[in-house]
This record gives C-alpha cells, sequence and structure tokens, in this order.
C-alpha cells in the first residue's frame, strides 16, 4: 500500500497538518501503517501549492485524551508481542492504462467571496479512463439508465469529479471504488428523492429496501432468495449491490461498516426532507443545518482511505475530535452544493429547499441577502473545518491520521472545483 506519509499535501489542509515530519510511534497499535511508513522508497507524488500557515490559537489546540494517549500505546501485556507484525506483501494492482490525455474543461467563475482553495487540473489521462469504465459499468454491468439521460451522465462529469477529490489514489482501480459509490449514491437521490420520478411519499420504504444492497439482510432460507432477487428490481438498488460488490473487495471490515453507517446517516437526512416536502414545511435555519449534517457528502470523503489504498485505524476514525473534523467537512462541501445548485433548483418544479431559501424566508431577507449570508455560513464552517483539523494532526502524529486528514481536504477542495467547472449543470445567480 502506499506510504501513509507521503501522499501529496492539499490546500485547504492548514501546515500544521502536513509538517508532522517523519514519526515511528514504536509502540503504536497498528503496525502495518509504521511499517508503510518506514520501510521502502519514497512514492512520486505531484507537487501541489502548500498554503499559508493558519494560526489556531493555543486554547483551540487539544491535547490527547486519555483515550487517544491509550491507543497511540496500543496494547500491551503478555501475550501481546504476537499483534506487532508486519503486513503481508500485497498483489499489485491493475495499471495505467496508456491514453490521449483529452483538453481540460472550461473553468466556471467561482462564487464571489466564497472561501475555497484552487486545485491543480485533475490528470487528464485518469479522467478519461475512470470516464470510460464507469459508463460501461452504467450501462453494461447495472442498467443504470435509459438511452434519453446520457446526456445527463455525461453532463456530471464524474471521472473529473473523483480524479480531482482523491488525487493520491494508487491506481484507476482504487479510484472505481468512489465513483461506482457516487453514481449508485446520486440514482439512488434522482429516482428515489428528487429529479427522475423521486417522491417523499413511500421514500422510507424505498430507501430501506436500497439500503439492503449495502447492509445485507440475514433472514431465513426460506425468505433469503426473494430478498437477493429484489437487489436487481430497480436501477438504484442494481448501483447499490454492485458498487458495494467492488468496494468489499479493497474495504476491510471496519471501513465497510464505517460507509454503511454514514449511508444510513444520508438516508435519515432524505427522510426529514422528505418529510418537510410532504407537509409544506420550511424548517428553523438550524434546523435546516441539523438536516444538512446527515444528507450530505460524508460517505464520501469517509472513505478517502480506501481510495488512497491504506486504513485509518477504526478507534482514530472513531475520536471524537476526528468525527468532527469529518462532520464539519460534510457539512461545508454540502453548502457548496446549495450555493452552485441554486438556479438550478429554482428553474426546477415546486419548491427545492436550500439554505438561501431557507434564510430567506425564515430570516426575512432579500434573495440575494440570503445568499450572501449562505456564503459567510460556508466560510464559517470551512475556517472551522481548517482549525479542527489543524488542532487534530498537532495532537495526533499518525501517518495515518495525518494522511486521512490530508485525503479529507483534498475531498473539499476537489467537491469545489468540480461545482464551479461543472458549467453543464451549475450557473451562478446575477447578485454581483
Amino acid at each position: 500500500m502506499p506510504d501513509p506519509e507521503l501522499s501529496p499535501v492539499q490546500s485547504s489542509l492548514p501546515v500544521a497538518a502536513s509538517h508532522f515530519g517523519t514519526y515511528v510511534l514504536a509502540d503504536a497499535a497498528h503496525a502495518r501503517d509504521i511499517k508503510a511508513a518506514t520501510d521502502g522508497p519514497p512514492p512520486v507524488v505531484p507537487s501541489l501549492p502548500v498554503p499559508p500557515p493558519v494560526d489556531v490559537p493555543a486554547a483551540e489546540v487539544r491535547t490527547p485524551s486519555a483515550e487517544l494517549r491509550r491507543i497511540l500505546r496500543g496494547p500491551s501485556g503478555l501475550g501481546t508481542a504476537s499483534l506487532y507484525v508486519t503486513r503481508r506483501e500485497e498483489p499489485l494492482p491493475t495499471p495505467l492504462p496508456t491514453l490521449t490525455p483529452t483538453a481540460p474543461p472550461t473553468e466556471g467563475n467561482p462564487i464571489p467571496g466564497l472561501y475555497h482553495h484552487p486545485v491543480p487540473e485533475p490528470d487528464p489521462v485518469r479522467v478519461e479512463e475512470v470516464s470510460r469504465r464507469i459508463k460501461a459499468w452504467a450501462l453494461d454491468e447495472v442498467d443504470l439508465y435509459p438511452e434519453d439521460w446520457e446526456d445527463q451522465f455525461d453532463g456530471f462529469s464524474v471521472g473529473r469529479y473523483m480524479v480531482a477529490c482523491h488525487p493520491d489514489a494508487p491506481t484507476v482501480d482504487h479510484l472505481m471504488l468512489a465513483t461506482r459509490l457516487m453514481v449508485a449514491e446520486n440514482a439512488v437521490d434522482d429516482c428515489y428523492c428528487e429529479d427522475h420520478g423521486g417522491s417523499p411519499v413511500g421514500l422510507g420504504q424505498r430507501l430501506l429496501l436500497a439500503h439492503t444492497a449495502l447492509d445485507p439482510l440475514h433472514t431465513t432460507e426460506e425468505y433469503q432468495p426473494q430478498w437477493a432477487e429484489s437487489l436487481h428490481s430497480d436501477a438504484p438498488r442494481r448501483a447499490y449491490r454492485s458498487a458495494m460488490e467492488y468496494f468489499l473487495q479493497e474495504a476491510s471490515p471496519s471501513q465497510a461498516d464505517r460507509f454503511r453507517h454514514d449511508m444510513a446517516r444520508l438516508h435519515m437526512g432524505y427522510l426529514a426532507e422528505a418529510a418537510w416536502a410532504q407537509e409544506d414545511h420550511v424548517p428553523e435555519v438550524w434546523e435546516y443545518l441539523a438536516m444538512r449534517q446527515f444528507n450530505n457528502f460524508r460517505p464520501c470523503p469517509t472513505i478517502t482511505d480506501t481510495v488512497g489504498g491504506y486504513e485509518l485505524p477504526a478507534d482514530l476514525h472513531a475520536q471524537p475530535a476526528m468525527q468532527r473534523v469529518i462532520a464539519l467537512a460534510g457539512n461545508a462541501t454540502t453548502i457548496v452544493n446549495d450555493l452552485y445548485s441554486y438556479t438550478k433548483e429554482l428553474a426546477s418544479p415546486g419548491r427545492h429547499l436550500n439554505l438561501p431559501v431557507v434564510i430567506a424566508e425564515r430570516e426575512d431577507l432579500s434573495d440575494r441577502e440570503a445568499y450572501l449570508k449562505a456564503v459567510e455560513v460556508h466560510n464559517d464552517l470551512m475556517r472551522r473545518f481548517e482549525a479542527e483539523a489543524a488542532a487534530l494532526a498537532a495532537a495526533c502524529p499518525v501517518p495515518s491520521v495525518q494522511r486521512f486528514l490530508r485525503g479529507v481536504a483534498a475531498w473539499v477542495d476537489g467537491n469545489h472545483y468540480w461545482h464551479q467547472t461543472n458549467t453543464y449543470r451549475y450557473s451562478l445567480p446575477d447578485f454581483w
């Protein structure tokens, strides 16, 4: 697996998160991360700009908790020596084929005043190969969409999206893990919730049955075949089932369970929004933000270690400080979607809740004032994300933690890049 310590530095993560040196914790519990951090030549990684330092007040730099110190020490005592073993040599992944690079996409305009970090153009060779593979998967393996949806599928530019969000993925095979899941999640959103026949009525039943494609049903022999057959009954379930099967080939059991948990969070957020739609209710701003903490992009950055070919151990992922960083990243990236999709949603039938719409109604502001306030909400979330990530990086100098934080930051930046440049889907309101 790639060296956790030497992945590209990403612009969203403050310098404190990347300047952790070459720490080797001799008695750390997760020996495979230590071995990966100390053995073998360093991989060749792209050179990315390093951001200016971000000052984190001393009060905000948290010292490791007793629980975190216990985890860093690892197990001790009689019989624990056998836990510190070197990892097995792993098979080489499928290499990247040689392709003719395509021209870079036309860049859109970033939202004025939106706090973000530019990223390098994603590797066009990888973009082209991921785009080719994901379309073949969607058409040939899962029969995801009818022919007249092809333009929309191509316009989504999911290959460019995923390559931008996962610059440290070792191979295209790894990138495809995230790409299939992203497409499957959007199929569920479109077909069950929104654009292509979705409805809040009966959504809970549809989501629950689709979720069993990720978290399988364990039932009696009599009923197991009926459930298995149901996984092929519609496009979203076919996509979930297939994408998860591929994911399980690379993910550890704890990584898979983490992803299932985050998808359950996502589905719960869908249901809250559906309940408001059925009641024609506009929530308070804080209520909307609570819903968006669940109905958001969290399942995508939380698998950045699987896509990167390494693992953030479960006990470190579960630390409150790490959960806070992941939540803030998911919240900020989702408000980016609210802002860039604002005009697209206004042009759609019915009322679509997004942060500017909720602020305008609940705080009695004009559309322009509400939109600009939503930009500031996003900026505050971004700065909190960066401060919390820097504090955690300083408190926990473990290679897999440092790399995971950089991976989440890369996802945050890549997500903005895709929204900004996807002029097929998005255009900005005339508020400036």
